[in-house]
């Protein structure tokens, strides 16, 4: 007995070792394809800002170039809805992975055929036209590719590391701003200024083809999630008991929207201040510290100090997940919130002394705040919605939440700054946070939630 014993506790401890380093590896696949799709994204924010006004709208003053540009980087957040429904529908139907592989592929595309695309002096207008459709293109695919990703991890994950493997998915959003910079600035300084401008840009756009071998490899070696097997299961069995029943059933988003109005709502109001503020970190602020009437900063400069703040908001995401574990989600969320509304305050004054540490000091604190909310969401999202239409309720909420805070958010800080003053910036992103502070408070404590309990 005493040998029989020590074999199942062997067996188990395999079976336990093979499904841990499982989870490893589906969180690390999350974290290379959210990382490098979200890269794809970023480059856009900290092209927009720098490059594509004198490069799509030469003909328009620097400040309503800077507007424009910003106007063409919203296009992104308006089609994120659209593809958080198209996603979402199939998501819910046919399986997270292969919406995510269809995702990433996308995004790859698009993003390389910015890296090609003429500027307005070679072709004239149809330069603008052509920049904003990729653009809605992408936003198409980051809409589609945040439900999957993160849906692959938190749906595979343990109970209780949910928060944690869900923060892989959630890091590959300031891991892209990092390679995004990364890569900005090693051109930056490979070339000179002229050709940085003439095509030196193009380079880290184009190396975005990248993302597609990810995609294949994702449809090559991982398989879905436990909880949708199971769904697909549940629904073949009552498809053979009730055929006619099992015909009629509506898009999963129509049944997300009937079943969950309100957290869709408030998920949504709940990303609020992650997006308004988050865009503002790694956008606006690059336009702003650069300007001889902000900081007076270089180029490289900026570009430098949001890459350190972003590297030290990925260890925040996954303390403040990993905690959410232990005590919940909402707590942290909305400490992270009040923090953000708080620091709002101190960002600016921090950047105008136009000393780098203190900007980096200034950045480091809202994007380590912002970590706070953003480190939980995955799981938070997750358990908020019914397997059935998790992938549809969560990306709803997630992506409407993004077209309302972060579409516009460069383009109105811009707007504040300019006819007004800085200070109504930092106005703006504490509301934001006050808006999320009551999101999350309207909104139940999910952590104990059992994902096959929804099913």
């Amino acid at each position: 007995m005493v040998a029989d014993s020590g074999t199942s506790t062997d067996v188990s401890s395999e079976e336990s070792a093979h499904a841990e380093a499982n989870m490893r590896k589906v969180a690390l696949t999350a974290l290379a394809g959210t990382s490098i799709e979200w890269y794809d994204f970023f480059l856009y924010a900290t092209a927009a800002a720098l490059v594509f006004p004198s490069a799509f709208f030469p003909d328009s003053s620097p400040t309503m170039g800077l507007i424009l540009s910003f106007g063409t980087f919203a296009f992104g957040f308006i089609a994120r809805p659209l593809g958080g429904i198209l996603f979402g529908h199939f998501g819910d139907r046919v399986g997270r992975k292969r919406t995510l592989v269809i995702a990433l592929m996308m995004m790859g595309i698009a993003s390389t055929l910015i890296g090609l695309l003429p500027t307005f002096a070679t072709i004239g207008i149809a330069a603008p036209i052509l920049l904003s459709l990729l653009r809605f293109t992408q936003g198409l695919a980051i809409g589609g590719q945040w439900g999957g990703a993160m849906l692959l991890v938190t749906e595979s994950a343990p109970a209780d590391k949910r928060g944690y493997y869900g923060a892989y998915a959630q890091a590959g959003a300031p891991a892209g701003v990092i390679l995004a910079n990364v890569a900005f600035m090693i051109i930056s300084y490979s070339v000179s200024e002229d050709a940085f401008m003439n095509w030196g840009w193009r380079i880290p756009f184009i190396s975005s083809v990248l993302l597609i071998g990810i995609s294949m490899y994702v449809q090559l070696h991982m398989e879905e999630t436990d909880a949708f097997k199971e769904l697909q299961k549940l629904q073949k069995k009552k498809q053979a008991e009730q055929p006619q029943a099992a015909a009629v059933r509506r898009s999963p988003v129509l049944e997300a929207i009937a079943k969950y109005p309100k957290r869709i709502a408030l998920a949504a109001g709940a990303f609020l201040s992650i997006q308004v503020s988050f865009y503002i970190l790694i956008g606006f602020v690059l336009a702003y510290g650069t300007d001889s009437d902000g900081a007076g900063m270089t180029r490289d400069q900026m570009l430098f100090a949001v890459l350190l703040a972003s590297v030290l908001q990925i260890p925040a995401q996954f303390l403040a997940a990993s905690y959410s574990d232990k005590n919940g989600r909402r707590g942290i969320f909305m400490l992270g919130a009040m923090l953000t509304g708080v620091w709002a305050f101190a960002l600016f004054p921090l950047i105008d002394t136009g000393n780098f540490w203190l900007i980096v000091l200034g950045l480091s604190g809202g994007l380590m705040f912002l970590g706070m909310m953003y480190g939980p969401q995955a799981a938070f999202f997750t358990e908020l919605f019914s397997t059935e239409v998790r992938y549809s309720g969560a990306s709803l909420g997630y992506q409407t939440g993004a077209i309302i805070g972060g579409a516009f958010a460069p383009t109105i800080a811009t707007i504040l700054w300019t006819e007004y003053s800085i200070f109504w910036v930092s106005v703006y992103i504490a509301i934001a946070s006050v808006l999320s502070l009551i999101s999350v408070l309207m909104l139940t404590e999910t952590y104990k939630t059992s994902l096959d309990e929804t099913i």
